[in-house]
C-alpha cells in the first residue's frame, strides 16, 4: 500500500514491483497482493491496454481512521478506550485533537495536513490539561 499511497499516478503491477526493491518478490506475488487489495476495496484498477493500473482507493489517513474506528469498535467501553487514548498522546497531538474538535463544533473545515510539532513525550513543561485547554 505503501508504494501506491506514494504515486501520483496508477501503477501497474511492474511498476510496484520494481519499488518492492528491499524484497525480492515474484511478478505474481505482487499480483496476486493488488488483485486481492482491489477485491477487498483497499486499491482501485483500470485497464490500460492489456495491463491493470493499481492505484490506492483512500488516501493513508482514511484507512489509518478506519483502523482506529475497528479497533474502538474492538472494545466493550468506547469512552473508556478514548479517554487512555487521549492520555497517551503527546502535548502537539493534544493540540491537534483540541483544533479538530473545535472545527468540528464550529463547522470550520480544517486542514488534516497541518503539521504537527515533532512527537515528543509529555513532561512536567507541558502536562497534558494545557495542551487541551481553550
Amino acid at each position: 500500500m505503501d508504494v501506491l499511497w506514494e504515486s501520483p499516478e496508477p501503477l501497474t503491477v511492474r511498476q510496484v514491483s520494481e519499488q518492492l526493491t528491499e524484497r525480492d518478490l515474484a511478478h505474481t506475488t505482487v499480483m496476486t497482493v493488488l488483485d486481492r487489495l482491489a477485491k477487498k476495496g483497499f486499491s482501485r484498477r483500470e485497464r490500460d491496454g492489456r495491463a491493470w493500473r493499481y492505484r490506492a482507493a483512500e488516501s493513508r489517513e482514511a484507512y489509518v481512521t478506519e483502523l482506529m474506528l475497528n479497533a474502538l469498535d474492538q472494545t466493550g467501553d468506547r469512552q473508556a478506550a478514548l479517554a487512555r487514548f487521549v492520555r497517551s498522546v503527546s502535548g502537539a497531538e493534544a493540540r491537534a485533537l483540541r483544533r479538530a474538535l473545535e472545527a468540528l463544533e464550529s463547522r470550520e473545515p480544517l486542514d488534516a495536513r497541518e503539521p504537527l510539532d515533532a512527537r515528543e513525550p509529555l513532561d512536567a513543561r507541558e502536562p497534558l490539561e494545557e495542551a487541551f485547554e481553550g
